[in-house]
């Protein structure tokens, strides 16, 4: 007979550390693939031409800072590429 080991969460093993590990990286993996596909559509209701390059730079940004400064951006931009201009300080 097989021994039935039973896992109380909040032990800290190594096996709960790594899970909860993995389930953060995937819920974060999650909002940026969100994020990102919520910038590609306001760019394309507003008709803006998206070439592979921008479309592979959004998808494949992880940086939810980053992702959320773009999908403000991207409701006033004039073309898809201006998202990744920054914008500082007029001299």
């Amino acid at each position: 007979m097989q021994d039935v080991v039973t896992h109380f969460p909040g032990h800290g093993t190594l096996f709960e550390e790594k899970y909860l590990e993995g389930k953060a990286e995937g819920e974060a993996r999650g909002k940026a693939e969100g994020e990102a596909r919520g910038i590609l559509r306001v760019l394309e209701v507003r008709g803006l031409p998206l070439s592979d390059d921008v479309r592979q730079r959004i998808t494949a940004c992880t940086d939810l800072d980053r992702l959320n400064e773009w999908l403000e951006r991207s409701g006033t931009v004039e073309h898809a590429e201006d998202l990744f201009t920054e914008e500082g300080p007029v001299a």
